[in-house]
């Protein structure tokens, strides 16, 4: 793996993001559509390929981690304005990255 330097690193704004909707995405194998509530960034769409690890309740009201300033994507399905975490694969599970209780929408990750 490439190594990167702090420089590189501290251009990620990765932020504490609240799911307040979730919606199954229509002939999509792997993708759930998401809406995150970033505080007061706003809200984003975000598509995350967790389908076969998480049912939509299991996500609504549940705190994530967010990549805030992706260059959102175009794809069949709509347009993705970032990405949560998440550890695993396929074939170990999939998990999303959850902060600590107390972490509130929009904080940022240091």
């Amino acid at each position: 793996m490439e190594e990167i330097t702090i420089e590189d690193f501290i251009k990620i704004d990765l932020r504490v993001a609240k799911i307040i909707e979730v919606s199954e995405v229509e002939d999509a194998d792997k993708l759930i559509q998401l809406k995150l509530d970033i505080g007061d960034i706003g809200t984003k769409t975000v598509f995350a390929g967790i389908k076969s690890a998480y049912k939509p309740d299991e996500l609504l009201n549940k705190y994530v981690v967010c990549v805030n300033n992706l260059k959102p994507r175009k794809m069949r399905f709509g347009t993705s304005e970032g990405m949560i975490l998440a550890a695993g694969d396929d074939d170990l599970g999939i998990f999303v990255l959850s902060p600590d209780e107390g972490a509130l929408p929009g904080m940022k990750v240091r």
